[in-house]
């Protein structure tokens, strides 16, 4: 394994202990993901020259699409793309409603080197190579404050022209936004910087400052997506990775507002095939029954005719440039090796570490899944969460502190109800009288 710095492996292992998808260092871990990594590369370097794709991942619950999708966030990083993970849901980010979707990207927003929310810090960058490319002319002396505002006014008109427009509003509200900020005008800044994340009920003397009115609606939203990407592509970021997790969710609403969220979805993709997002990269990730059955992409005729792909017997042979790739989950061996790999990165910065890889080796990896994945009715692929989640903190960990544990003597894997979220307790029923209904 390639040399980890103490603060990476520590983030890592602090995840798994919690049970979740570390943010980063995926890469480390990324077992079964091989096959898709030249396409999907392939497809962030074209939306990175101006490009714009789509792809939807489709897998039953534990299959690891959440993985894959910040794996492939990592991937995106390390090209200067931007990103941002946006879980649908009925009540907090209905597919239906695009401001809200805007909105949460905007909140969730991320690079290299900011954490969410990146947006602000963008907007700034954004001024700074507006003033940079200015001044890299030779036409503008800097220390004239006046002669570069206007300056940076007219570079920033040009850069805004296509979007000027088509969504007037936001190109207004970014000219308001320079102002404040070259008037030292804080509040005005702030007010106008929320406004243009699609944030709800800003100061209406903000607004007024850029002459706009009103919270951004769904039509808007395009256009305001649009202007981000400009404003990414000038601070330096070529794109933006925008996932759409967990899209099964629809199938659980009111069919008018499914109908609309599809319809959403659909129109998004046109979107894309129109080339009106250059530099986006849509990922969607849902379950099998989202992609074919009735309560889902099969409702919209047009959405499903653009999503289908046909999937051979053999997942060897899967187009991984198709619109949809699948996650078929893990099996044993897949996470044995999956274990070995968690493994070999904690004793990279154990002072047990040859106690570690002494103990925890490849015949107790499997045996150690096996009981895992026994505990869940033997399906394996409801256990990877857990398998490591147990593995780092009941088994590393404890033989790590305590030099005379034994885990083959001193310990054997249970399955608590109570620590399976409903997804894990769904998908590891072996009987309907398992299924906890919310009635």
């Amino acid at each position: 394994m390639a040399a980890v710095s103490p603060a990476r492996r520590r983030a890592v292992l602090a995840a798994l202990r919690r049970g979740t998808v570390p943010d980063s260092g995926l890469d480390l871990f990324a077992v079964g993901l091989d096959r898709f990594a030249p396409t999907l590369d392939e497809e962030l370097a074209s939306c990175a020259a101006g490009g714009a794709e789509f792809k939807a991942v489709r897998g039953e619950y534990g299959a690891g699409k959440t993985f894959l999708s910040r794996w492939l966030a990592e991937r995106a990083k390390a090209t200067g793309m931007a990103v941002s993970e946006v879980q649908v849901s009925e009540t907090e980010t209905p597919l239906h409603r695009l401001e809200t979707v805007y909105r949460r990207l905007c909140e969730n927003l991320t690079t290299a080197v900011s954490p969410p929310s990146a947006f602000r810090s963008v907007l700034d960058s954004w001024l700074f190579a507006l003033e940079e490319d200015v001044l890299a002319e030779g036409e503008v002396d800097g220390s004239d404050a006046e002669q570069l505002g206007k300056a940076v006014d007219a570079l920033l008109e040009l850069r805004l022209g296509a979007i000027a427009r088509t969504t007037p509003g936001y190109a207004a509200g970014l000219r308001g936004y320079r102002k404040a900020v070259a008037d030292g005008d804080v509040e005005t800044a702030d007010g106008l910087a929320a406004w243009l994340a699609g944030q709800p009920h800003v100061a209406a003397s903000a607004k007024r400052v850029a002459g706009v009115k009103g919270d951004i609606d769904h039509f808007q939203a395009l256009g305001f997506l649009q202007g981000l990407l400009t404003v990414l592509r000038d601070a330096g970021h070529p794109g933006l990775l925008l996932v759409l997790d967990e899209v099964e969710t629809l199938q659980r609403v009111r069919s008018d507002a499914r109908t609309k969220a599809l319809n959403a979805l659909r129109q998004l993709i046109d979107e894309i095939d129109k080339g009106r997002f250059p530099g986006l990269y849509l990922l969607v990730t849902g379950t099998p029954a989202f992609f074919d059955g009735r309560q889902g992409v099969q409702l919209l005729p047009p959405l499903a005719g653009r999503l289908h792909t046909d999937f051979g017997p053999d997942t060897r042979f899967d187009n991984a440039r198709a619109p949809q790739i699948r996650l078929t989950g893990f099996t044993l061996d897949r996470l044995v090796e999956l274990g070995s790999r968690v493994r070999d990165l904690y004793a990279a910065g154990s002072p047990a570490a040859d106690r570690v890889n002494s103990l925890i080796d490849t015949d107790f990896l499997a045996a150690f899944a096996s009981k895992v994945a026994g505990g869940l009715g033997g399906k394996v692929g409801v256990a990877p969460r857990l398998f490591l989640r147990k593995l780092v903190l009941n088994v590393l960990d404890t033989v790590e502190q305590h030099p005379d544990f034994d885990p083959r003597r001193d310990y054997s894997p249970t399955i608590d109800r109570g620590e399976l979220t409903d997804a894990e307790r769904e998908a590891a029923a072996t009987s309907p009288d398992d299924i906890d209904l919310d009635v």
